[in-house]
């Protein structure tokens, strides 16, 4: 997320969302202020947040090679994270023994590399089942 002005929209389903910031931090005082007149659906974490959620520790970051450190400490079930705008969901084996879900839902504006268009894309997941399907939105022109 980079500022308040990618949430708004969001915020009018009524639900929870919680987010981190990425490369490019934005606006934060606009961003705590959209938080304070969300009625406790936005929560901003900074750079990172560890979350329970449907029984289930998640760590959310935004670069990928912090979230795949952080899925092999076996210390989460879940991993999510962005900054490549590319979607995928991976299995880590853990240190711990067990495995770790790292999905990254890619990039909801079709944004890629200067000059590259990216799939519109975003991920539905079951918590309970830990499973997870990545989806592409048809990409409108004009």
């Amino acid at each position: 997320m980079i500022g308040a002005h990618t949430l708004r929209a969001s915020l009018k389903l009524g639900l929870p969302i919680h987010v981190v910031h990425g490369n490019n931090l934005g606006d934060t005082m606009a961003i705590n202020k959209l938080m304070a007149k969300s009625a406790g659906n936005l929560i901003y974490h900074g750079m990172d947040a560890i979350l329970e959620l449907g029984g289930r520790r998640i760590f959310v970051t935004h670069y990928p090679h912090y979230g795949h450190g952080m899925a092999c400490t076996g210390d989460y079930d879940l991993i999510c994270c962005g900054h490549s705008h590319i979607a995928e969901v991976v299995t880590f084996k853990t240190v711990k023994g067990g495995h770790t879900t790292l999905i990254n839902p890619g990039t909801v504006a079709g944004i890629h590399a200067p000059g590259i268009i990216a799939p519109y894309t975003w991920i539905l997941g079951d918590l309970e089942h830990m499973q997870f399907e990545i989806h592409t939105l048809e990409q409108q022109i004009g």
